[in-house]
């Protein structure tokens, strides 16, 4: 209710009240899916590239968002990779299975879709403001699962919020950024 009536007050450039209503509540979506079941689903994934790259050539033209959409995806694809193998090493070194992943394939199913939507060079921005975001959160939940004495390494968060937010930073309080830079 209150996103709506800021997002009526202050609408997103070229896309409107209704255009940004309509890709909030998907982003909502699937921030709501990631965080009660950790997964970022396919069929979600795909209507959102279906989506993002009208949304993303609207706002910024086709080939800035395909390369966005591209870096998006690599980036994280990248990093899913660094994770699986950082995984692998540390439950070689423990000798025990570790059957969870650092990084899910969902997280860089949404980074293509967040890619599209932001377009270049706006998804490098996005992914570094869900990387502050999620660092920052991470150390704050570490911390308090130490204060409680109930720490566990392997204990997982949900990153999909954090890319959300960063898109959502990026896309729906540009003009107040722009203020900040200005």
């Amino acid at each position: 209710m209150v996103s709506a009536g800021l997002l009526w007050q202050h609408p997103v450039d070229r896309l409107g009240f209704w255009g940004g209503l309509l890709l909030l509540i998907y982003l909502g979506v699937v921030v709501v899916i990631d965080i009660e079941h950790r997964l970022i689903l396919h069929p979600v994934s795909l209507f959102g590239a279906i989506a993002g790259l009208g949304v993303g050539t609207w706002l910024h033209g086709f080939w800035d968002t395909l390369l966005g959409g591209v870096v998006g995806f690599g980036v994280m694809l990248a990093l899913y990779g660094l994770g699986v193998l950082w995984l692998r090493l540390a439950s070689h070194r423990r000798n025990e299975r570790v059957d969870d992943v650092a990084l899910g394939f969902g997280d860089v199913n949404l980074s293509g879709v967040l890619g599209l939507i932001l377009g270049w060079p706006g998804i490098a921005g996005g992914l570094m403001l869900a990387i502050f975001l999620g660092g920052g959160i991470s150390l704050v939940v570490i911390l308090v699962m130490l204060a409680l004495k109930r720490f566990n390494r392997f204990t997982a968060v949900p990153y999909g919020p954090f890319l959300v937010a960063g898109a959502v930073i990026l896309l729906y309080f540009q003009k107040v950024l722009q203020g900040l830079f200005d």
